[in-house]
């Protein structure tokens, strides 16, 4: 009798589908990655110092915010042409998306409000107070509420998404740079890690109390060691899709570190360009990309090994980074 083998060869998922988007911060383009080749494949043009970077939840559109000229570029994914340019408020950093992918929100850094813009009519609809000098948003991931940062009043600021008004705010020891939000096993706030001004390493907050538990510090940096941005010595950071540690890039040291998102002991120190300022992983969890800011590239690491795999070249002062189908 004859046996015929069958072998079944199995694809990581980002091989087809996921792509790594960079917003190149002093430039006028998003540099788009594929994981499988690691390499960029193609570019798409947007306004002047694209900031922050979204997609809709359909995977229709990119919604990305030019910070020198105060617009939220609206991208149609297939053609990669820009279809609306919507005015915005002073300055627009990091935007955020609705589930439903019915509005957007915009940090507006020159003012004291969070921008919400209408994704039917492509307008925006409403300003929310927020603060001086918010800069990053993020939606939490019962998907009931986006949490704002104000700079210049160090706080955060919770909105309801069904009134679009502020329910909490949770005032911070220091200046709020980039956060994490760890959930709970039905998806509500379990913690939040907030990365802090002149800090090298993040604040945890408590989400039932509001209240700071414990600092932790990332390594020390080499002697005479300088932050590529005055005053932020880490920047960037987010949970792996495993929910299982806690990834925090290091301006400072030119690194990523890791930890046990259980106990937030540190793991190990992973090498990368310099200014790393941004971070995100492929949907899978097998890949973690780190836009070097001070290097105009992004480094590719391996999530099981921890180790940086590749440099890939991008355009000009690489930030925010995303992944997605």
């Amino acid at each position: 009798m004859r046996v015929i083998l069958v072998v079944l060869w199995t694809l990581p998922l980002f091989a087809s589908s996921v792509h790594i988007y960079v917003a190149n911060s002093d430039d006028n383009k998003i540099s788009v990655i594929d994981p499988a080749a690691d390499k960029v494949v193609r570019e798409i043009p947007v306004s002047p110092n694209p900031h922050g970077i979204v997609p809709s939840p359909d995977g229709g559109r990119f919604y990305v915010s030019s910070e020198s000229k105060d617009l939220l570029d609206v991208v149609d994914r297939k053609n990669s042409t820009i279809i609306r340019r919507i005015p915005l408020g002073t300055r627009p950093n990091n935007v955020a998306i609705t589930a439903d992918g019915k509005r957007v929100y915009i940090c507006i850094r020159g003012e004291s409000w969070v921008d919400i813009v209408d994704t039917v009519s492509l307008e925006k609809v409403k300003s929310v107070p927020v603060g001086h000098g918010p800069h990053n948003v993020y939606r939490t991931p019962d998907d009931l509420h986006m949490i704002a940062t104000s700079m210049d009043e160090n706080k955060l600021t919770v909105i309801n998404v069904k009134t679009e008004e502020p329910e909490l705010t949770i005032p911070i020891k220091g200046v709020p740079r980039p956060l994490a939000i760890e959930s709970n096993a039905d998806r509500s706030i379990k913690r939040l890690f907030v990365q802090l001004s002149s800090l090298h390493g993040f604040a945890v907050i408590d989400y039932a109390s509001r209240m700071e538990t414990r600092r932790v510090l990332l390594p020390d940096a080499p002697p005479g060691a300088r932050p590529l941005i005055p005053a932020t010595f880490s920047h960037g950071m987010a949970i792996s899709p495993d929910n299982k540690t806690l990834w925090v890039a290091s301006m400072l040291d030119n690194s990523v570190v890791v930890f046990s998102l259980s106990d937030l002991s540190r793991i190990t120190t992973i090498p990368v360009g310099r200014g790393p300022d941004w971070l995100t992983f492929t949907p899978d969890g097998t890949r973690c990309y780190v836009s070097n800011a001070g290097a105009n590239s992004v480094s590719s690491i391996d999530v099981k090994e921890m180790k940086e795999l590749t440099r890939i070249p991008v355009g000009k002062v690489p930030k925010r980074i995303i992944a997605s189908e």
